[in-house]
């Protein structure tokens, strides 16, 4: 019998991935609280017609890449592919609309995808978004793209991104560029591969959203959808082109961008990257006002969503060689030697851990050699040595493990010792408890 792996296509997240990870959530979530943005958590499974409803069957999303299954009562559930359908859900469920309104929500969540695998892509993913429920202004999509804007260039990302943008006005409005698009393409059918031809009977505006060469190509010479806004999208798209100039956002037009959800309206935007792969995107928003009606809400709750990836973001930080403070860096390591040594070293790093020294101990009793090349390999900067006779002397061998200098100190010297030699700021008293409690 084989050892168990990880099913096909998932990801473990190593420490060091981790990392990234934990650094992007701490940036955006400090960067989301000062925008008056709250978490929420919607549950991993969902009833699966929540996505039926919002999404339609006929998309991939519900006929090929969603993981479902069955409860014990043979209810119909999916691990959740997106988070803004739950997140709409529970804000009528919850009845949010008592609060004031709008409702800056944001999430760091995990999802799932039976598409196909790619560079940077899995079929779970984590994605960090944010919403803005029951408000129409489009002041606020130029808000969420200018704070993404602002972080990006926070963390070292400067000019390796570029924001596009586009309107796709409304559901409404929308079937007469479609009727525009689907004459462009009916001459022109040859061309077209037999998936190409599938869009265009299903859903022609995908046929603008590819990365296939040739169909780019064609994608360019199509009707342009600004050509067919009307007045009240036109001042819409307009208002926050407007906004961005007045945040000295920059951002390119480009109308083969195209979300082709029913529900979606508005403004429509991409961050990507410089890599010209056909996964190029960081992260994407759109405005979704008519979703809470194809969820079977007796009104039109207006909203805005954007999110990324937390992967391929993660991955451009790794790729830029980018380097994050290590917090669990060693400072001060004991090496114990039998039993007697065992009862002096516990109550030392314990006190040097409540005194902000991030510490390390091997409570295990191999070998010298063994603790010492562990302690090297932990790159621990100050290694204390505590034999059966320090144990009872209270004099202790002290390495500094940079230098290679070795100096006797005092047991009751040796906290304050180790604390004038590693740096002030390396010191580690953060407290949740103290910080976050009100007294």
């Amino acid at each position: 019998m084989e050892t168990p792996k990880k099913v096909r296509w998932m990801q473990d997240i190593l420490p060091d991935a981790h990392k990234y990870h934990t650094f992007l959530k701490k940036v955006f979530r400090h960067e989301l609280r000062k925008n008056w943005f709250k978490r929420i958590t919607t549950p991993v499974l969902e009833y699966k017609e929540l996505f039926e409803w919002a999404i339609w069957t006929g998309t991939d999303i519900v006929d090929k890449e969603m993981f479902n299954l069955k409860d014990k009562k043979w209810r119909n559930l999916v691990l959740k592919p997106e988070s803004t359908a739950p997140i709409l859900r529970s804000y009528i469920e919850n009845d949010m609309q008592s609060e004031p309104q709008p409702v800056f929500l944001y999430y760091v969540e995990p999802h799932f995808r039976y598409d196909r695998p790619q560079k940077g892509r899995y079929r779970q993913f984590f994605q960090i978004g944010w919403e803005i429920i029951w408000e129409s202004d489009p002041i606020l999509d130029a808000q969420l793209i200018y704070i993404w804007y602002t972080i990006l260039n926070k963390i070292w990302l400067k000019d390796d991104f570029k924001i596009k943008i586009n309107s796709i006005w409304t559901l409404k409005d929308r079937e007469k560029y479609i009727y525009a698009l689907k004459d462009f393409y009916e001459n022109k059918k040859n061309l077209l591969s037999e998936d190409w031809l599938r869009k265009l009977e299903l859903n022609p505006l995908r046929l603008l959203d590819t990365k296939v060469e040739d169909e780019i190509i064609l994608a360019w010479e199509a009707p342009k959808i600004k050509n067919f806004l009307k007045k009240d999208s036109k001042n819409h798209y307009e208002k926050v082109k407007e906004y961005l100039d007045l945040l000295w956002v920059p951002y390119e037009e480009d109308h083969k961008l195209v979300r082709w959800l029913d529900y979606y309206c508005h403004t429509v935007w991409e961050f990507v990257d410089n890599s010209w792969r056909s996964q190029d995107a960081f992260g994407w928003g759109w405005r979704y006002d008519i979703l809470s009606k194809k969820i079977w809400y007796k009104d039109e709750i207006p909203a805005v969503w954007f999110a990324f990836g937390m992967e391929r973001l993660a991955e451009a930080l790794i790729s830029k060689n980018i380097k994050l403070r290590n917090k669990d860096k060693i400072d001060l390591y004991f090496i114990q030697l039998w039993d007697e040594a065992k009862k002096v070293v516990l109550p030392l790093v314990l006190e040097a851990r409540e005194r902000g020294i991030n510490t390390q101990v091997s409570l295990w009793t191999p070998s010298l050699k063994a603790q010492m090349k562990k302690a090297n390999r932990l790159n621990a900067s100050y290694v204390v040595i505590v034999w059966i006779m320090e144990a009872h002397s209270w004099l202790y061998q002290v390495k500094n493990m940079i230098e290679w200098t070795q100096e006797e100190v005092k047991k009751e010297e040796l906290i304050d010792y180790i604390i004038s030699k590693i740096w002030e700021d390396s010191l580690n008293f953060y407290c949740p408890a103290r910080d976050l409690l009100i007294s």
